[in-house]
C-alpha cells in the first residue's frame, strides 16, 4: 500500500471517528439534566463515548478508542463550560473509500439475542400519519394509511449469542419469493436477514429463527434468493430455494435452507462484496458488486452432488464503489443498472456480444450543471417496469424518473440527464447507506427507513399520474411508520438508524434492519 493510500485512509478514519463522536455528543447532551455539573458532565461524555463509539473492523480497535478519547477531549475543551448551549454541527457523510466493511453511524444499542418484550404502553398498533406543510398526508388521489402493527423485535445476531451485543449492524434482508406453481395467490412470510457473521431465516408471522448460519470472521452485507431445478438421482425434479449470502470476506455462500447447510462457495473477489443479487430471468445467474470496483456476472450452474460450480460470465468495471444493482425491469438480459458511490450507472450484460469485460456505458445524472455528476446514489429500484426509484443524488429527497423516457433521449452520449417524474420528500441526514425498496404486489409503492428508526411509506400512483410541470416542492410521504420504542432489559429502544426495509410480495409483513441489532416485523391488518 502506497503513502498517498495510507494517508487517506487515516483521514477518511479521522472524519468518520468525528462524525460518530460528535452525533454521540449530541444525544449526550440532550439526556442531561440542567441540575448536573458541567465537569462531571463533559467527563462523563469522554467514558461515554470511549465505551459507545465504535467503527471499522476488530483489529483496529484498540487504535481506534485512542482516537474516540482523543476527539472526545478536544469536543470537550472547545465546548468550554457552556455544554448545555453547545452548537453541534449535522453529522457528516460517511467516506467508505478506505474501509472495506460499511460500517454505520451506531445509534444506541440494547441487548438480548431473544425476541424483545413490548410494553403494553409502548405497543403500536397503527402508525402515525405525517403531516407536511404545504402537502397533506391523505392528499387528494392517495391511499388511506396502512395500519400495521409491530409483531416481533428480534436480536437473533448477537455475536456469540451475547445478550450484551450492543454493537452489530444488520444490512440486508429479502423475503423468499414463492416458487409453487399453480399457487399464484400465494405470499411468503419467511425473510432472510444479513449482519455480523450471521445469516439468519425468520417465519415473520411465529418471529421464530427457522435456520442460522454463521461464520466466524465474516461480515455479511447482503443476501439474494433464487430458487433452482434439480434431478434427483431417482429422476425426479425438485424445486431448491437457495439463498446467496456474501459480505467482507468476498466470497459468496450459497445456502440450502431447508436442508440447513452451505453447498458452495464462490471466492468471487479479494475485497468486500457490498451487494449481489440474481437475474430475474435465469435462476442461475448472480451480480456480485464489489469494493474492487468491479462486478462479475456468474453462472452458478446447478448442483451436482449437493455442490456447486460456478463459471464467470462478465466483468463490469466501474469508477467507484458500486452500492446496490438494479436489472433493468424491461429488458433485465439487456441492461444492469448500479447505484454507485459516484453515481449511477449503465452496463449493457447481453451474453450474446464478444466482449466479457466492459466499462459503464451510460452514467445518469439527476440534475444540470458542473456538479451534476460524482454523486452518491445508495438506494435504486424499479417501482414497475419503467419508473425507477433513486436516492442519494439530493439530501432530503427521493427521485422517481423514466427509465425509457431517459433512454430514449440518451443518443450517442455517455452522460444524460434522467427524466424526473417526480421527487419524494425524504428525511434531511446527510447519513447515506439506508436503502429504499419497492413492493413487488402493489407497483405504485416505495419504502424507506431513517436515522430515528422510522419507515417512510409512499404510495406514488397519484405522484405519477401529475401533468408537468413539476410542483415546486417534493410530494410528502403517505405516512410515516414511527419507530415503536420496544423494551428490553428494562430499557427502551429510544430510536435507531434503519438501514433496510422490504415487504414481503403481498405486503402482508413489513421487515426492517437497524443499526442496533434488531429485526423488526410489521404485520399488516
Amino acid at each position: 500500500m502506497d503513502a498517498s493510500s495510507t494517508s487517506s485512509q487515516v483521514e477518511n478514519l479521522n472524519r468518520e471517528l468525528t462524525s460518530r463522536v460528535t452525533a454521540h455528543w449530541e444525544k449526550f447532551m440532550a439526556s442531561l439534566s440542567p441540575e448536573e455539573g458541567a465537569k462531571k458532565a463533559q467527563a462523563d461524555f469522554v467514558r461515554s463515548a470511549v465505551r459507545d463509539v465504535r467503527y471499522g473492523p476488530e483489529s483496529l480497535s484498540e487504535f481506534t478508542q485512542w482516537r474516540v478519547r482523543m476527539i472526545s477531549e478536544e469536543l470537550v475543551a472547545s465546548c468550554g463550560t457552556q455544554v448545555h448551549e453547545a452548537d453541534i454541527q449535522e453529522r457528516s457523510s460517511k467516506a467508505t473509500a478506505a474501509q472495506e466493511s460499511m460500517a454505520r453511524p451506531v445509534a444506541r444499542k440494547r441487548p438480548g439475542d431473544v425476541p424483545l418484550n413490548l410494553s403494553s404502553n409502548k405497543r403500536v398498533c397503527t402508525s402515525t400519519l405525517a403531516q407536511v406543510e404545504g402537502s397533506p398526508v391523505g392528499a387528494e388521489g392517495s391511499q388511506p394509511a396502512l395500519k400495521l402493527e409491530p409483531l416481533h423485535f428480534l436480536q437473533c445476531h448477537s455475536k456469540n449469542n451475547s445478550p450484551e451485543d450492543l454493537k452489530t449492524q444488520l444490512w440486508a434482508c429479502a423475503f423468499e419469493p414463492t416458487w409453487a406453481e399453480g399457487h399464484t395467490g400465494a405470499t411468503s412470510q419467511t425473510v432472510a436477514t444479513c449482519g455480523g457473521e450471521a445469516v439468519c431465516v425468520i417465519d415473520c408471522q411465529t418471529g421464530i429463527v427457522l435456520h442460522k448460519y454463521k461464520v466466524p470472521g465474516e461480515e455479511f452485507f447482503s443476501v439474494a434468493w433464487t430458487a433452482l431445478t434439480v434431478v434427483t438421482q431417482a429422476g425426479h425434479k425438485k424445486r431448491w430455494s437457495v439463498l446467496a449470502a456474501a459480505g467482507l470476506r468476498g466470497h459468496v455462500r450459497l445456502l440450502h435452507v431447508r436442508a440447513g447447510f452451505c453447498c458452495g462457495v464462490i471466492r468471487a473477489h479479494k475485497r468486500a462484496i457490498a451487494t449481489l443479487c440474481f437475474s430475474p430471468t435465469h435462476e442461475t445467474h448472480l451480480f456480485t458488486a464489489s469494493y474492487d470496483k468491479r462486478i462479475i456476472l456468474w453462472d452458478i450452474g446447478a448442483p451436482n452432488h449437493n455442490e456447486f460450480q460456478a463459471s464467470q460470465l462478465l466483468t463490469l468495471d466501474t469508477t467507484s464503489t458500486p452500492l446496490r444493482l438494479c436489472p433493468v425491469a424491461s429488458c433485465p438480459d439487456a441492461y444492469l443498472l448500479a447505484g454507485c458511490e459516484g453515481g449511477c450507472c449503465c452496463w449493457d450484460v447481453r451474453l450474446d456480444q464478444p466482449q466479457k469485460r466492459r466499462v459503464c456505458e451510460v452514467e445518469f445524472v439527476f440534475s444540470e450543471g458542473s456538479e451534476a455528476s460524482g454523486r452518491r446514489v445508495d438506494g435504486l429500484a424499479f417501482v414497475n417496469k419503467d419508473v425507477v426509484a433513486s436516492k442519494g443524488n439530493g439530501l432530503g429527497t427521493i427521485c422517481l424518473w423514466s427509465w425509457s423516457q431517459t433512454w430514449v433521449g440518451r443518443g450517442s452520449q455517455s452522460t444524460v440527464a434522467v427524466v424526473v417524474l417526480a421527487w419524494l420528500q425524504w428525511s434531511p441526514t446527510k447519513l447515506a447507506y439506508l436503502s429504499l425498496s419497492t413492493c413487488p404486489a402493489d407497483e405504485d409503492t416505495v419504502l424507506c427507513g431513517d436515522e430515528e428508526g422510522n419507515v417512510w411509506i409512499y404510495d406514488v400512483r397519484h405522484v405519477l399520474t401529475q401533468q408537468p410541470p413539476l410542483p415546486a416542492a417534493p410530494q410528502a410521504p403517505t405516512q410515516i411508520l414511527k419507530w415503536p420504542q420496544p423494551r428490553a432489559l428494562s430499557q427502551t429502544v429510544t430510536k435507531t438508524m434503519v438501514n433496510m426495509v422490504v415487504a414481503n410480495p403481498t405486503f402482508t409483513y413489513l421487515t426492517a434492519l437497524t443499526d442496533s441489532n434488531i429485526v423488526a416485523i410489521w404485520k399488516r391488518h
